[in-house]
Order: C-alpha cells, then sequence, then structure tokens
C-alpha cells in the first residue's frame, strides 16, 4: 500500500505537497522543523510531526513505524547566503540530515530485508555554480558539479550521498536537481521578492519599484510543477540517476517586471538598487529537462504569466 513521508512538509514546496496529497485522501506523513513559511497556513498542520533530521534516532523511529513506500527529502538548509554564515549547520542538515535517513533505511532492512522504499532527493541547480556559463545552457545533467558556495558545495554532498547509497545498499535513491522555483509562501527569491515590493506599492499608489540586475536571466518553475516532476521521480524516476527540474523558458529580470505590471495593472517604474547588484550573480541560470522528460514524460504545464498572478495575488493578500 502506498504511503509517502515528506521531510521539510513546513517548507514552501513541503507544505504545498503534503497538502496537495491530503486532498488526493493519499496516506502522508510530513515531518517538520524550524518552519520556513507561516505554519498556521498550512493546512492539516495539526498532522505535521516535529523532527530534527539531525537526530538519527528521531527520524529511524519515525521510518520503522510508518514504513513509507515513497520518501521526499525535502528537509533542508536552503539560503545560500545563510550557509556563507551558517556553514557548520548547512552541512549538519543537508549532508548529515540525508545519511541519516539513508542510515535508518539500512538499520530496518537488518530484520526487514524487502523494506525498499524509493527516495527522491531534493537537491540543486547551484550544485553547478561555475558551470552554468552562457555557452553551457541548458546546462545537462553530466557537466561539471562546481558549487561557488557552501550550500551548493552541501547540496553536491547529497546528490553524491543519494548515488552512492544507490551503488552500495541498492536503496533507490534518485537526485532531483532543482532549479529556479517559486509559489505562493516563498521567500528570499526574485519573484517573492518583486511580488511583495507591488503588492506594497499598489497599496500606497507608488510605482517605483526597486531592482538588482535586470538582465540576469532565469527560468523559473511553478511550485505546482515541481510538485508533480517529483511525484513522477517517485514513481518513474530511474534509481541513482540525477535529473534537471526546471522550467521551459527563459525570462529576463526586466520582463518579470513588465509581467508583474500587467499583472497589478500598474506600470512599475524600475530602478536599480546598487546594493542588490552582486559581482557574482549568474547571468543565466538553465537547465536541460531533456532526460526526466524522456525517462518519465514528465513537462511544465503552467504558464509563467499565471505564476506571476497567482504569486502577487498571494502577497497582495498579506499587505
Amino acid at each position: 500500500m502506498r504511503k509517502v513521508l515528506i521531510t521539510g512538509a513546513a517548507g514552501m514546496v513541503g507544505s504545498h505537497m503534503f497538502e496537495l496529497l491530503k486532498d488526493q485522501q493519499v496516506e502522508v506523513v510530513g515531518t517538520y522543523y524550524r518552519p520556513t513559511v507561516n505554519f498556521d497556513e498550512i493546512r492539516f498542520k495539526d498532522e505535521l510531526i516535529e523532527i530534527d533530521v539531525r537526530y538519527r534516532s528521531q527520524l529511524e523511529a519515525l521510518i520503522r513505524k510508518q514504513r513509507p513506500t515513497e520518501i521526499y527529502h525535502l528537509a533542508a538548509q536552503s539560503l545560500p547566503v545563510r550557509s556563507w554564515a551558517q556553514p557548520e549547520e548547512t552541512f549538519d542538515v543537508n549532508v548529515h540530515g540525508t545519511i541519516n535517513l539513508f542510515e535508518s533505511i539500512k538499520a530496518i532492512r537488518e530484520n526487514d530485508p524487502d523494506y525498499d522504499p524509493v527516495v527522491v532527493v531534493a537537491c540543486s541547480s547551484a550544485e553547478y555554480g561555475a558551470s552554468l556559463t552562457p555557452e553551457n545552457v541548458p546546462i545537462k545533467e553530466g557537466a561539471e558539479l562546481m558549487p561557488m558556495h557552501p550550500y551548493g558545495v552541501s547540496k553536491v554532498g547529497q546528490d553524491l550521498l543519494t548515488l552512492q547509497y544507490w551503488y552500495s545498499n541498492k536503496i533507490r535513491g534518485v537526485r532531483a536537481r532543482i532549479f529556479n522555483t517559486t509559489g505562493p509562501r516563498k521567500r528570499d527569491d526574485v519573484v517573492s521578492d518583486f511580488a511583495r515590493r507591488c503588492a506594497k506599492l499598489v497599496k500606497t499608489g507608488g510605482t517605483k519599484l526597486i531592482v538588482g540586475n535586470l538582465k540576469s536571466q532565469r527560468a523559473i518553475l511553478d511550485v505546482k510543477d515541481l510538485i508533480a516532476a517529483l511525484l513522477t521521480l517517485g514513481a518513474k524516476g530511474h534509481p541513482g540517476e540525477a535529473y534537471n527540474i526546471c522550467n521551459h523558458e527563459l525570462v529576463s529580470i526586466a520582463q518579470i517586471v513588465d509581467l508583474f505590471s500587467a499583472a497589478a495593472g500598474v506600470a512599475f517604474e524600475p530602478e536599480v538598487d546598487p546594493a542588490l547588484l552582486r559581482p557574482t550573480d549568474e547571468a543565466v541560470i538553465f537547465g536541460s529537462r531533456e532526460k526526466i522528460s524522456r525517462d518519465t514524460g514528465w513537462s511544465p504545464q503552467i504558464d509563467f504569466r499565471d505564476t506571476i498572478k497567482t504569486v502577487f495575488e498571494y502577497e497582495l493578500s498579506k499587505v
């Protein structure tokens, strides 16, 4: 019988996935620690279980009791900026937490050798780092991993641990390399940041929108499409393999400003703040989805304009 475990179910992606599976009447267990979204917004929040993945005993006891057939490992310290200030915590949560998950499955197999869950591990496009140059995009999974911050390095650790446990222990891990994704409840990305600023301007009657680099290009995925991709990998992904999950359409930051103007019905006037310009900002982040489409049939379904409208309306409701 299908049973799903989501770690990090009080994050942006995990909370939406948890709600979706509950609505579909799938048997699902969600864990959280230090929510990164407003906990009160999560439907069925009272069913979530507080577990810190840095402590194996808690995680193993839960898996031993629940015996999930699918595990979506989303729990993470996911902020690159924070990883510079707190590299130890970033590695403890991301790398040690992943080890704890796989070691828990190994321990359960000692007495139950037939226990064989699929484990989809949330990895990141940040693993590619310096390989993300204009001539290399859309980047493929075989590109060299050259992360540029501790967060990216920790994600390489998660990625390769997933491969190692497949090779060594035949735990069916799938490596999901997630590119830019947004949606309601998201924080600290260009779409959610712009949405909050635009919502405040609409409320106050202003038009001047403070921005950074308008020339950067991103292929930004809707959270609903990401969840569909993760669930598809759980059903059809090949164990040990890495898969890019990315939108098929590149947009510049300047185009995103225009899309918010259309969504709000206001002609926002971008004003560049030099403090928001980063010397190491990637000119383009864009991944090839050829492999995941070939192996699973997944492709993005949601128009980016609809995503912008959804996020803007969400932020407007919070002002």
